[in-house]
């Protein structure tokens, strides 16, 4: 059994996906459709930078969701591989859910330029920042949270979490977490506080969006980071991406529910490898190839 995994934020890169765009005609034609309606020199931020540009929240969302279902479309042409079910990491679970037709690529990108404006407003309104938390239990970090008032972003896997909140709580809850014994606490490189209360306003304009377009009920099962669960009703899979963006991304729970229905084999679509990293944490036995390369292509089963 197979799984496609698509790439979160944070993954993206100066030059990601100029070879697919200059060498299959299935991404050409996604990047050239995203970049239409998005109105902005997607393919320029993509393929040359400035890095600063595109790791900008409404510049990088987009940007990835596009890299990602470039290669998926590549990949789709070329083989005849049915998945059991997909799943993304936070951002990556919009391309899952293009990927498994729940929304059309032209919805989703609109959905995902939304999401991204209003979690960077979001951001300048209710300044906050995340850190990454290594080898600290999590029942400890959620004593530190409560302490200090931080929260917790992301369950990744085995050994890594991220926290979220305000800045005066994070910082302090990042003392707490090296004075607790934790290996690493590394601060990330985002404008804002992600998956926490400081999103509410930003979940509740996504909300406004997506009662505004068509979502349909997927044709493969999709994961919800919020519940770790796979989801079917159109109604749910709403409510979860609205809850996501202020709550927990539980996803090594995900995967480890995909892993319990007999998946051994996945393919990771979008820049980076970090989603291959993550399940070698979870399940070191599980197989994980990437596609992101021409070269990638030449790995299809």
């Amino acid at each position: 059994m197979v799984g496609y995994l698509f790439a979160g934020q944070g993954s993206q890169y100066v030059g990601m996906g100029k070879d697919l765009y200059e060498s299959f005609p299935e991404a050409r034609k996604i990047f050239d459709r995203a970049e239409k309606i998005l109105g902005f020199e997607l393919k320029r931020f993509c393929f040359e930078g400035p890095e600063e540009i595109l790791k900008s929240t409404n510049v990088s969302q987009p940007a990835i969701v596009t890299v990602s279902i470039a290669a998926f479309e590549v990949f789709k042409a070329k083989s005849n591989i049915t998945p059991s079910f997909v799943a993304g990491l936070s951002l990556g679970e919009y391309s899952a859910l293009i990927a498994a037709g729940a929304l059309t690529f032209e919805n989703g990108i609109r959905l995902i330029q939304k999401r991204g404006q209003l979690m960077e407003d979001a951001s300048r309104k209710y300044p906050g920042k995340m850190a990454a938390v290594l080898e600290l239990s999590v029942e400890k970090l959620k004593e530190i949270c409560l302490q200090s008032g931080a929260e917790i972003a992301n369950l990744n896997c085995p050994g890594q979490v991220v926290i979220t909140g305000k800045v005066d709580a994070v910082n302090q809850a990042m003392e707490l977490c090296n004075q607790a014994g934790a290996k690493r606490v590394i601060p990330l490189e985002v404008s804002g506080g992600f998956h926490s209360t400081l999103m509410f306003e930003a979940s509740v304009g996504l909300k406004l969006a997506l009662d505004n377009i068509s979502v349909s009920e997927p044709n493969v099962p999709v994961i919800s980071n919020y519940t770790a669960q796979p989801e079917y009703k159109v109604g749910q899979i709403i409510e979860n991406l609205v809850n996501q963006i202020r709550g927990s991304v539980r996803w090594e729970e995900s995967m480890r529910f995909i892993l319990s229905e007999g998946v051994t084999d996945f393919y990771e679509f979008g820049p980076g490898k970090v989603l291959k990293g993550l399940m070698r944490r979870i399940d070191n036995n599980a197989k994980v190839i990437n596609i992101e390369k021409g070269a990638d292509m030449e790995q299809i089963a």
